[in-house]
């Protein structure tokens, strides 16, 4: 690696461990995961197949190698028609160190870089992706750690949906990441069984302030009817009526995935 590579990846980690230790909006736990969400944009289905080739053959291959046992490879749910194509894939870190340095070590891997060829050494006017975005969360202290959902349905029928609540001010994001943790509506989802992989706040990214979260159902019917049984019980009433937590959302984003054949989650 060269003297600028290395002073770019160091001041990226300095700038997220600053963002972490000293500008997050909450006092997180200290052996919390991070989290890398990656969303690749296509246009065509051949990118799409090089794309799944490249994820299911080397990329979480070499993440297993590494240690990384759960990565998730999710695609939306009506995506056949769209001419902007989708792959989200969740990647949890144990440290922040271990997140900035993952493309260095997996450089580094010959047989990685072998599986991965097809996609890793494209031509420029055939890249397997159109454009990436980069997503940077902390986990909530109710959930440090993510999870692999508890499901009976087949991987087909399953139904993923990941919330993006983006808030007014800096001030309110931090009032809805409390209403998450001490307000304790991480544990009423947990009570009404909504399998969630993961809850965090967002530390980089384009929406912002935000916090995401992804949970997990056996089919649409099975969300719908988990979330009739959310909006009607008497805990959520009572915790969304708090005066001390009105107003902390100003944009409410979902969206639909299904996990992909080879998604650990």
């Amino acid at each position: 690696m060269n003297f600028i590579s290395k002073k770019r990846q160091f001041l990226f980690g300095l700038a997220l461990l600053l963002i972490a230790g000293f500008a997050s909006p909450v006092a997180f736990a200290a052996d919390g995961d991070y989290y890398q969400l990656k969303i690749y944009h296509l246009k065509t289905k051949a990118q799409e197949d090089r794309l799944d080739q490249y994820l299911q053959n080397a990329y979480l291959p070499a993440l297993h190698k590494m240690g990384i046992k759960t990565v998730g490879v999710f695609k939306p749910v009506e995506q056949d028609t769209a001419a902007d194509k989708k792959v989200y894939v969740l990647v949890p870190f144990s440290s922040l160190k271990k997140l900035t340095t993952i493309d260095q070590a997996l450089n580094a891997d010959q047989q990685y870089l072998a599986n991965g060829k097809d996609y890793l050494e494209a031509n420029y006017k055939d890249a397997a992706f159109t454009r990436m975005e980069t997503v940077i969360l902390q986990a909530f202290p109710k959930m440090l750690h993510p999870a692999v959902p508890n499901l009976s349905s087949p991987k087909t029928e399953r139904v993923y949906e990941l919330r993006s609540y983006e808030s007014p001010t800096e001030k309110y994001n931090r009032n809805k990441v409390k209403m998450f943790n001490d307000g304790n509506e991480v544990a009423l989802f947990k009570r009404l069984n909504f399998n969630a992989v993961f809850y965090a706040e967002v530390l980089a990214g384009s929406h912002m302030p935000n916090l995401m979260y992804l949970t997990a159902f056996n089919n649409k019917q099975d969300r719908d009817k988990h979330w009739e049984t959310f909006s009607n019980d008497t805990e959520w009433k009572a915790l969304s009526a708090r005066p001390e937590y009105q107003n902390n959302v100003s944009r409410n984003d979902m969206v639909f995935l299904h996990p992909t054949a080879y998604s650990d989650f």
